[in-house]
Order: structure tokens, then sequence, then C-alpha cells
């Protein structure tokens, strides 16, 4: 029998991650299911029948592994997709009663603020006193400007409403567009560049750390580096410079789909939506500004814990 555990779930509008750790914090087990939650839910605003299955037997994977680490102790959220669902509520009841897993439905704020908690361990810059830190999820992008601390504060964030699986959805976004590209640029640059301005961001900028979350920046990292074989924790914490992405999103252009499908750092559950979520994450880090970034693995279900572990020590 394994010693009790905790355990952090986040459930995004694409897939859904789950971290185990023992009580000090350190990781025992995790998976990620490409769950694809949010596939249709631009038509009518709810889960269709085939991804709210996905999504209940990726729970009821997931408990599964719980027991057999012995989790006394845990928190699951869920994100973008399950705020706008007209049935997010029904979703969250049948995870409930099949997986027996209280799921949390949390705010844009609340979402920034643990992506914010778990990105900080690739903070690994002294001379910087900031960091901004943002992640593009399925169906929503937060970016957050906070202070370097071990306990960050937060000084600003916005939720963006468009991630890479509804903006491919809505804006019909496949393989590359130009016109569409512009559109959807012009969608994100509407909250990138507002939020430059309510965060004063150039009062900083000289001073800040940039990082990014989820698989987005992990995936452009490989192609960026050339590396040919997709091992998520190779690219955490790696530093990518802005012309370095620059050539990484234009090679992606140039892709059809069937190259995406067999690119190992794109692949089957990303070939749809690649396009959007490039660029999406290209105009934000042109409207911010950024010159470097550093991707990171770490996000929401790394902050999870750390507030687990805290509150159980």
């Amino acid at each position: 029998m394994h010693e009790p555990s905790l355990a952090a779930i986040d459930l995004g509008t694409n897939s859904c991650r789950l971290l185990i750790a023992d009580k000090n914090g350190n990781e025992v087990f995790k998976n990620a299911v490409p769950t694809r939650l949010g596939a249709g839910l631009s038509q009518n605003n709810c889960f269709t029948k085939d991804a709210i299955n996905r999504g209940v037997e990726c729970f009821c994977m997931f408990k599964m592994f719980m027991d057999e680490y012995n989790v006394n102790t845990y928190r699951a959220v869920a994100t973008a997709a399950c705020r706008v669902a007209n049935n997010g509520d029904d979703f969250v009841k049948k995870v409930k009663q099949q997986a027996n897993i209280d799921l949390e439905v949390i705010d844009g704020y609340e979402e920034a603020r643990l992506n914010l908690l778990g990105a900080m361990a690739n903070v690994k810059s002294d001379d910087v006193k900031y960091v901004v830190v943002y992640d593009l999820g399925g169906g929503s992008t937060e970016i957050t400007l906070a202070t370097k601390e071990n306990n960050p504060k937060i000084i600003h964030t916005v939720s963006i409403p468009w991630g890479a699986r509804n903006s491919a959805e809505k804006f019909e976004f496949n393989d590359y567009d130009e016109n569409k590209a512009q559109k959807l640029a012009g969608e994100i640059s509407k909250y990138s560049k507002q939020f430059v301005v309510d965060a004063e961001l150039d009062k900083y900028i000289d001073n800040v750390c940039f990082v990014a979350t989820s698989s987005v920046p992990l995936r452009l990292t490989h192609i960026a580096k050339g590396w040919t074989v997709y091992e998520r924790q190779r690219a955490d914490g790696v530093k990518t410079t802005k012309a370095e992405l620059d050539k990484a999103i234009k090679e992606v252009y140039c892709m059809n789909e069937k190259q995406r499908l067999e690119n190992p750092c794109i692949g089957q559950s990303r070939a749809d939506i690649f396009n959007a979520a490039c660029v999406i994450f290209a105009q934000i880090y042109n409207d911010l500004g950024a010159k470097e970034i550093v991707a990171s693995l770490k996000s929401a279900v790394d902050g999870i814990i750390m507030e687990l572990r805290d509150g159980s020590n």
C-alpha cells in the first residue's frame, strides 16, 4: 500500500492532466489525456455526447490511479469549456456520479493564479523582479503579470475567451489561411494590447521573465530546436528566442494536415488546431514585446499540489 498522497486534476478544453505527489509535494505519478472535451462546443454551446463520454471515462481512469496511490487529499478543477458550456453542470454531476470526483469549475482569475504558482518553478533568472505567465488553453488564454516571489503577487491578469480549440472551430481554421489568421490575430490583439496598457507593462518590461505554459510552447520549442522526438519534460524550462519561435511557427504554417499529423511534435490530437494555436501564441508574444520565452510544463496542477502540500503540513 502506498503512503497517503496528494492529487491535482486540471480539466481543460482539449486535455485533462493528473498529477499525484507524496505529502512533501514530490511527483510520484502523472498522466495527460487528450479528452477533446470542447470538440463541437462552438456549434450550440453544449458538450457533445461523445465529448462527455470521453471526459467521464478519463475521470474514471484517473480515479483508479488515485485509489492505487492512496490519494487522500485532492483538488480537481475545470476551466474554460465548463465555464461556457450550457450543459457544463450536467457534466460535473456525471463526473461525481460515475467517478466519485468533485470537480470545481474555476474562473479565469483562479486559473491564472494556479498557472502562475506552477510556472514560477521555471523562473530561474535572479536578475528579474517580475514575471509574465501566459497559458494558451483550448478554450481560453490567460496572461498574468506578477512579482517574482515564493508567494507571487498578481499585478494584473486577463482571461482571453479564445484558445486553440474554440478559435480553430469558430474561424474554421485548419490548414493555414492568411485571411483567417489575420482575423484571429485581430481578436487576440484586442485583449493582449489592452493588457499591456492596463498592466502598465512598459514600466516592467526590462525586468520581466516571460513564461508560457501549456503544450504549445513545449511543442514549438521542440520544432525550434530541431528535436525530432517529442518529450515534454525535455522542453520544460527551456528558453527560446522570438526569432527561433518565429521560424518554427513559419515551418508549421507551411505544413498540410497530413504533415502535421505525422509530425511527432504536433500529432493527431493537435493537428487540426495547431495553426490557430500558433497564431494566438505569436500574436501575444509580439504584443507583449517578449524577446525570449521560457516554455513550462509546470502549470496549474503543480500549483494545486503546492497548496495541498502546504495545507497538509
